[in-house]
């Protein structure tokens, strides 16, 4: 049997006014894998340990197959968790941690039969009387799987289950999950900061930032049509590429959108999402262009509807199966602020890792951009844009290209990518954002383009 869950305007808040999941309304249908997907801090375990019933739900209504159940215990719930950290008995052996809970539920029956057949399930049959520091973290992770499985729960709450193993492991075991899960029709929730995960295994990928849900869909749709600038920046790898631009679009003349020295020329006829760009005339814009929608290309050698962009190749990533080509096209990039950055403080002051110099994230990357190129300087919207011949030290590159791996450009090499504008993705305002706002100029870049013509559509 498998269960519906559904969540209605539920929040957390934790002590000294902390309030970690905000509002919070989900419906996962029966037999559904959803994943809720987010940055470290941002509520997914703890929507997770709500639906367990090991947090109390402070405001909102939790139904379980259409009846309340915010105060049901969580041994009344009939869902088996499992951990990141494994959680097994280490003094007892994997046979004994898978059949724990049955002899729990049924203290008369015999747990031999279902732990057998779990082993076999999970292929770990030659594991069962070994203790946890016997086995690999793989082995345990198995362990702490089938002592779920066992006992043939209506839901299945994972919380992170392999962000502790290695990425070779972590891709095997995703596919057992994915099997495992199909096979049983068990209504699963699972959370985690691992994109990779969340789009490989969910038929449905929820989003949450600082405890408010962006977006829920399929992850085709939430990767393809992000709902905000957040959802389109942390869906994909490599990251969107998120360019400032400004909207052009005189009365007599083709409407185009300036990254400063160069533009994007929209194509004639335009399509109806291109003509909604003429009310924001004069204002600046967010400009999303995934890495494999741009390609690298001589400009003579644009296709109908593609436009010419220049760059200089300023780094080559190696993947084997491709090639990350990053170049520098005088563009300026769109900054998504905080996106890994933690939770303010309630009452509005920096808290103490912030006031000695960001979060160890931030100084790392710090480190890391003056090893390459000096200091690194954070971009603050509202400030006035530096002089165009004014030497600011960044990060490599504003422009990621996706190419196969026989294309091999020297670094420094002058390059042209040519892309087709796709209708612009509609963003809603987020909540508790601080984007760039209308109205700045683009900045001047430091490479001068030969500009292509663009070509009708």
């Amino acid at each position: 049997m498998t269960r519906a869950i559904s969540l209605h305007d539920v929040s957390k808040t934790y002590t000294r006014g902390v309030r970690v999941v905000d509002q919070l309304s989900l419906d996962i249908a029966p037999g559904e894998f959803l994943v809720l997907l987010g940055p470290s801090g941002c509520g997914k375990s703890t929507v997770l340990r709500m639906i367990a019933g090991l947090e109390d739900i402070d405001e909102g209504l939790l139904f379980l197959d259409g009846e309340y159940g915010n105060d049901l215990p969580p041994s009344d719930r009939d869902m088996a968790m499992v951990f990141q950290n494994f959680a097994l008995y280490p003094s007892m052996t994997s046979r004994d941690n898978i059949g724990f809970p049955l002899r729990i539920e049924s203290p008369g029956a015999d747990p031999a039969p279902r732990v057998d057949a779990t082993a076999r399930m999970l292929g770990i049959e030659d594991l069962l009387d070994r203790f946890p520091a016997q086995l690999s973290g793989g082995e345990r992770q198995r362990v702490a799987m089938g002592r779920a499985i066992a006992r043939h729960p209506s839901a299945f709450l994972m919380d992170e289950p392999l962000s502790n193993l290695d990425a070779k492991l972590r891709n095997r075991l995703r596919a057992e999950i994915s099997r495992l899960t199909r096979e049983l029709g068990v209504t699963t929730v699972y959370v985690t900061h691992d994109q990779s995960e969340a789009m490989s295994l969910g038929d449905r990928v929820a989003v949450l930032r600082g405890g408010v849900l962006q977006q829920v869909g399929s992850p085709r749709t939430v990767y393809s049509l992000p709902s905000n600038v957040f959802v389109a920046a942390f869906i994909g790898t490599p990251r969107i590429n998120l360019l400032r631009g400004l909207v052009r679009a005189p009365l007599d003349g083709a409407m185009t959108i300036s990254l400063g020295k160069q533009f994007l020329r929209l194509p004639e006829p335009l399509c109806l999402d291109h003509q909604l760009l003429r009310v924001q005339q004069g204002r600046e814009v967010i400009v999303g262009l995934r890495s494999e929608a741009v390609r690298i290309a001589k400009p003579s050698a644009a296709r109908t509807g593609e436009v010419v962009l220049t760059g200089l190749v300023e780094h080559l990533e190696f993947q084997g199966h491709e090639v990350l080509v990053h170049f520098d096209t005088g563009s300026r990039p769109a900054v998504v602020a905080d996106l890994e950055a933690p939770r303010p403080r309630p009452d509005g002051r920096p808290s103490r890792r912030r006031r000695r110099g960001g979060t160890v994230l931030d100084r790392l990357r710090g480190r890391a951009g003056a090893l390459r190129a000096g200091p690194v300087v954070t971009t603050d919207p509202s400030a006035p844009d530096p002089a165009p011949d004014s030497a600011e030290p960044r990060l490599p590159g504003d422009l990621i290209v996706r190419t196969t791996p026989d294309l091999e450009p020297p670094a420094g090499h002058a390059g042209a990518a040519a892309g087709r504008p796709r209708p612009p993705l509609r963003l809603r305002p987020e909540r508790r954002t601080d984007l760039p706002q209308p109205g700045a100029a683009a900045r001047p870049g430091r490479v001068t383009p030969a500009y292509g013509s663009p070509l009708a559509r």
